[in-house]
């Protein structure tokens, strides 16, 4: 066999680019991130008495399985299925968005003031918002990183393997 075929072959299973492993790192971050923000809504609204456990335990056990199943797709991301990038792509990079950043806009939009909201804001307020902004971030950076040129190859790659 010649060196030059010699050095495409591959021996164990295939190398996962820095971008799908940052990527799906970024996934669980926001997995976390979007955990921690919703500990926080519940617990404060628990606290001001605006909602019982009961009244909280149909969204935050959505938000349960929609975090078990991110993970689940992120961890398959890292191994190369193309299904799970799609998946992420389209639930949590699109659906996802939207929803985090829908409140806001709609906030804006009826005419609230960012400089007053600020002035305003508690320490819990910042904790909340800093957790929102780091979760965008962390899906926006993830889709990215999952749709890069490395990834492509990455995720061409795994279909023929």
């Amino acid at each position: 066999m010649s060196t030059q075929y010699a050095s495409q072959l591959q021996v164990g299973p295939p190398v996962v680019p820095a971008t799908v492993g940052n990527a799906s790192t970024l996934w669980f971050a926001a997995v976390g991130a979007g955990a921690l923000e919703a500990g926080l809504a519940a617990v404060g609204m628990l606290a001001d008495g605006s909602a019982s456990v009961a009244d909280l335990a149909p969204g935050l056990g959505f938000r349960l399985v929609v975090f078990a199943v991110a993970i689940f797709m992120a961890t398959h991301l890292r191994r190369g299925r193309g299904w799970a990038r799609i998946a992420l792509a389209l639930t949590l990079g699109v659906f996802g968005t939207l929803s985090l950043v829908m409140e806001p806009i709609q906030w804006l939009l009826d005419g609230n003031s960012v400089v007053q909201a600020v002035v305003d804001a508690d320490a819990m307020t910042f904790v909340s918002a800093t957790t929102r902004v780091l979760h965008l971030a962390a899906v926006l950076a993830a889709m990215a990183l999952m749709f890069g040129p490395t990834a492509n190859a990455y995720f061409r790659g795994a279909r023929g393997r």
